[in-house]
């Protein structure tokens, strides 16, 4: 057997493991697929011996994946290395490649931002080290452990409660939006916050999902002049009613003064919970 047809077959053998990494980062089985395909382009380009396959290709997905996670968020990040250049395949071996794969994370994953999100997978679910994770993210290890903490928090408390304390909040980037206030909305979102939709929501034709502050600040500046202010399990929302039924609703998370999220839900059981506000 030639070297070309070794090299195809190693790849191929490692390709559903790259490809469940990729997809539990990416939450995007057409984008991971796309990403361990550019994972073989590298290795095929390349002519450096590698000691240690698996964990190269590890790496390179890894840093692949990051860069269209980063790619979501329009806010500036920190360049990563470029993935083409030769990768230490000493420090690639100190990955450790865990095989069970949680289905817990699930949707929670679209709150992290893009190094939070990294590094929860990679320890929480595929058991990599934290010198690891630090390589991948060009942080230090403390960093990267902090990172994994800072999500692991998020993913056992997904749906923070908005009270009444954070509903001036809510209320003044609705009022900015109506009043088309750019600036004001920029100054109430949080920097990596998210838009996010469920299923019913997006068939009503609200978008699927806007990532950062600018984009989302983009898409309310002028709009929502339709939703009113409403109640969804005792906590603030707004919600556009259609003949005195809420049709789509607007759930808010707010952290320390700032929008961190919105989500769009349409989902029948929780329109017959919510009430207008006065």
């Amino acid at each position: 057997m030639s070297e070309a047809a070794d090299r195809v077959g190693l790849f191929e053998a490692q390709r559903p493991r790259l490809t469940r990494l990729a997809d539990r980062m990416l939450s995007d089985q057409a984008e991971a697929q796309d990403i361990v395909q550019q994972a073989w382009l590298r290795w095929s380009g390349t002519d450096q011996d590698i000691d240690n396959v698996p964990a190269w290709l590890t790496t390179v997905t890894t840093r692949l994946c990051l860069d269209r996670l980063k790619a979501r968020v329009p806010v500036p990040v920190e360049p990563a290395d470029d993935v083409g250049v030769a990768l230490e395949p000493d420090a690639a071996a100190t990955v450790m490649l865990g095989e069970s794969v949680g289905d817990a994370l699930g949707v929670v994953l679209d709150r992290l931002t893009p190094a939070e999100r990294v590094a929860l997978v990679m320890h929480d679910t595929f058991d990599f080290d934290f010198p690891t994770i630090a390589d991948a993210l060009e942080v230090s290890p403390g960093a990267a452990r902090k990172l994994a903490s800072r999500a692991r928090a998020k993913v056992r408390d997904p749906a923070p409660t908005v009270g009444p304390a954070d509903w001036d909040v809510i209320d003044a980037f609705m009022t900015a939006a109506r009043g088309g206030e750019y600036d004001r909305l920029i100054e109430l979102l949080a920097p990596d916050s998210l838009v996010r939709a469920d299923t019913a929501a997006i068939a009503t034709g609200t978008p699927e999902r806007i990532d950062g502050s600018v984009r989302i600040a983009e898409f309310f500046n002028g709009a929502a002049r339709a939703a009113l202010p409403a109640f969804l399990d005792g906590r603030g929302v707004f919600a556009w009613f259609h003949r005195g039924e809420a049709r789509v609703v607007f759930d808010f998370t707010v952290t320390r003064g700032t929008v961190e999220s919105i989500t769009f839900r349409a989902d029948p059981a929780v329109l017959a919970r919510v009430v207008r506000r006065p």
